[in-house]
């Protein structure tokens, strides 16, 4: 089976699975909302983030409100995701620079996204996909783990996982097939005990993946 065909299948399999594959931070389609969120997920769970977000997002219901706020008022909010001084600063960096030089909107190109204080490839390409639908491949530990064990990437590489994806994957497929591999990682591949006997990408030949 060629790679274009696999990954074709695969998407099927997975779309098949998770019909409704969608970020879990509760940002709307406000890109700057999830820029935000994405920075506080740092070594911090998704649900804790959309609790502490939503009292975040009351007191600073805007990238200039945000960008104006007391760092230790932001500091004091943001402090059950941990980091909170790293975090309540690089956000309220971010929050000035969208305003001041991008008139309050959320670049929709990699290299201005990348400019932005705490912002990576992955939380770029979040924002491209799911928010502006350009495409992205978010390479977090779900994503690469997984294409791995599907023999479509090697290596626990976040850019070698996006390039070598990037180009086997549609652009209109990738942001939620990412989405896909989060939930297919927590309910059948995690990193340690994969639940391979169970695995419906593998009773369809789709994984070759053997436990050690």
């Amino acid at each position: 089976m060629n790679i274009n065909k696999k990954v074709s299948r695969i998407i099927g399999e997975l779309e098949k699975l998770y019909p409704e594959a969608k970020c879990s931070l509760e940002a709307g389609s406000d890109p700057w909302k999830l820029l935000i969120m994405t920075r506080l997920s740092a070594q911090c769970t998704d649900a804790r983030v959309n609790i502490v977000s939503k009292e975040l997002f009351e007191v600073f219901p805007t990238a200039s409100a945000l960008a104006n706020g007391d760092i230790e008022q932001i500091e004091k909010i943001v402090y059950p995701c941990g980091l909170y001084k790293t975090k309540a600063k690089s956000i309220k960096q971010t929050s000035a620079i969208i305003r001041d030089k991008y008139n309050g909107k959320v670049p929709d190109a990699m290299e201005q996204l990348l400019t932005l204080p705490g912002v990576g490839r992955k939380t770029a390409n979040l924002v491209l996909g799911d928010i502006y639908g350009k495409g992205g491949i978010v390479a977090d530990t779900h994503c690469m783990r997984i294409s791995e064990r599907l023999g479509l990437s090697k290596g626990a590489n976040p850019l070698v996982t996006e390039r070598t994806l990037d180009p086997i994957v549609p652009k209109d497929k990738q942001s939620a097939l990412c989405h896909r591999f989060v939930l297919f990682g927590r309910e059948y591949c995690s990193a340690r005990n994969p639940k391979c006997e169970q695995c419906p990408l593998k009773k369809v030949k789709l994984c070759s993946y053997k436990q050690k």
